[in-house]
């Protein structure tokens, strides 16, 4: 789990300000990312953060603050976006959720429902939608119409991911939740106004992973369970693509590496993969190959990656050089690490859409 380092002061000075900066301000502007504080500054802010990490330094602040965080809550680390970094500083030292645990009843309680903006699949509008998650249905449920008695769709929670896309999404508070129908992999992007809905949601839904994979996997830890809740992807970008022949011509893709699970869409907010391919392990067949073929025609893009499975070979090319090396490299751990027994399961089950 990641804390903050609490006596990394920040470079702010109010100068002229009589008024006291409190903690909870000091850690806005640490969200924010500005550099350390100039601590022998004489504003009376300086005094009173020295003041402040005098007596109460990281030991003394976790020990209080985060005294009872639940194994599931998501803990942000610096890379993590703006919304989750400063929604967990709120939890901690505005709402106090970690001192009372009463207060962590909106991801806790096993059952939660209300409205989120969605995306439309073919309209690309984002609509209200009534959103039930419950554990004892294992299932999270939307509905199309706010009297609907049946939803639109049934998201079993243990095919389901969670990961914050602000950028891509193209809303701060944007969040991408996926889950498997038919074996294939779904997407629906969703947010919410209030920062804290959106967090509370992410967590409820990290909550009902966890209490699942508890009862599915009785003798794990907690600790391993919680790398299991969400994952963010490996990594996502545009590069081009042919088909099973290598004859077709080569097309612009939004790929998205998820695990093992290699994604492509026209659009990065598709509902739907135009096909997903699946990368083993080096023991199975599985191979990453700088370059393309040298009878290769019809790419744009001069810097080609091949994935040899043992089926066929997949033709892909980069914009950039550094963009193939970061994307070989993200292969090549995955072929790299041995398989796990469910994994030879979804590679056996694995459809592949040209």
């Amino acid at each position: 789990m990641h804390h903050y380092n609490y006596n990394k002061v920040l470079s702010y000075c109010p100068g002229s300000r009589s008024d006291p900066v409190s903690l909870l301000d000091l850690c806005r502007l640490c969200v924010s990312g500005l550099a350390v504080f100039q601590v022998s500054s004489p504003c009376r802010a300086a005094q009173r953060i020295r003041q402040f990490m005098a007596s109460n330094g990281n030991s003394a602040a976790k020990a209080k603050y985060e005294q009872k965080v639940p194994a599931f809550y998501y803990c942000p680390t610096q890379t993590d976006c703006q919304l989750l970094r400063e929604q967990w500083i709120r939890a901690r030292y505005e709402r106090n959720e970690f001192i009372y645990v009463e207060r962590q009843e909106p991801y806790s309680a096993g059952y939660r429902e209300g409205f989120l903006w969605k995306r439309g699949r073919d309209n690309g509008q984002f609509l209200s939608r009534k959103f039930i998650l419950s554990e004892r249905e294992g299932a999270l449920k939307y509905f199309n119409k706010h009297d609907a008695r049946e939803p639109k769709a049934l998201m079993k929670i243990h095919t389901i991911n969670a990961t914050f896309q602000p950028a891509k999404i193209g809303n701060p508070h944007g969040l991408q939740i996926t889950y498997l129908k038919d074996n294939s992999t779904r997407n629906i992007f969703v947010y919410h106004e209030d920062g804290k809905e959106m967090v509370d949601w992410f967590n409820a839904i990290r909550a009902a992973r966890f209490h699942y994979l508890q009862v599915a996997f009785p003798g794990a830890h907690d600790v391993d369970l919680v790398s299991k809740l969400t994952r963010n992807y490996i990594k996502e970008g545009y590069m081009e693509k042919t088909g099973p022949k290598h004859t077709e011509g080569f097309k612009k893709r939004w790929f998205t590496l998820d695990d093992r699970r290699l994604m492509y869409f026209k659009d990065p907010l598709d509902a739907y993969a135009r096909g997903e391919v699946f990368i083993g392990s080096k023991e199975n067949g599985y191979t990453v190959v700088p370059g393309l073929p040298p009878s290769t025609q019809g790419y744009h893009w001069q810097f080609g990656i091949t994935i040899v499975t043992p089926d066929r070979k997949f033709l892909f090319a980069c914009e950039t050089e550094e963009e193939q090396k970061e994307w070989i490299a993200m292969f090549q751990s995955a072929v790299n690490r041995p398989m796990l027994p469910q994994e030879y399961a979804v590679e056996a089950h694995f459809k592949h859409k040209p």
